[in-house]
């Protein structure tokens, strides 16, 4: 093919040499100045050609609008550790002891136990549920000290209950010691 001639290339064609039907130019000539003075869109043009984008742009705003109605910023909520370095050293105090005795707890998990434990992770999940309204309440009151003194009550009665509940296991234990050493 590159060395091919112009004319072996076209030797084989059949072209259309039929000469336009008269007046064909002028038309042409029209249709071209028609489009140039009315920036080259007809209306059902505009209407075919641009209705997409403007869609777009408006499902844009109707979006952006909606999300700006349905993504209202929560406020930060505070707890001990944002009042004071001393409360956060009291937080992280109270939430080590109570990591701890709830490790101790899930170690000692037996089918003699299992009632007693869910029972008090339940009553730990209520104090839970009470902590995080008292940072809400933190929050909203400006570091009120009767709900840094409730906050500090929570921490204590997390800690008694878990006291509470490694006390009764070992209590169990005990009984059950004591029980097996007789029957032997």
């Amino acid at each position: 093919m590159k060395n091919d001639t112009i004319d072996t290339l076209f030797k084989h064609q059949d072209f259309d040499m039929a000469t336009p039907p008269s007046g064909h130019q002028a038309r042409f000539l029209k249709k071209i100045e028609a489009q140039h003075q009315g920036g080259g869109f007809s209306e059902s043009t505009f209407r075919r050609e641009l209705w997409k984008p403007l869609a777009a742009i408006a499902a844009t705003v109707v979006l952006l609008i909606a999300l700006t109605f349905t993504l209202k910023p929560t406020p930060a909520v505070n707890d001990l550790a944002n009042v004071s370095p001393e409360l956060a050293n009291t937080q992280s105090f109270f939430t080590s002891v109570i990591n701890e005795k709830l490790n101790t707890i899930k170690n000692e998990k037996s089918p003699e136990t299992t009632l007693l434990i869910k029972d008090a992770m339940l009553q730990m999940e209520s104090l839970e549920k009470e902590y995080k309204q008292l940072k809400i309440d933190l929050t909203e009151s400006g570091n009120d000290k009767r709900v840094i003194h409730a906050m500090i009550n929570n921490f204590w009665n997390r800690i008694n209950l878990l006291k509470e509940v490694v006390a009764t296991i070992e209590s169990l234990k005990t009984t059950k010691y004591n029980t097996d050493e007789i029957t032997l």
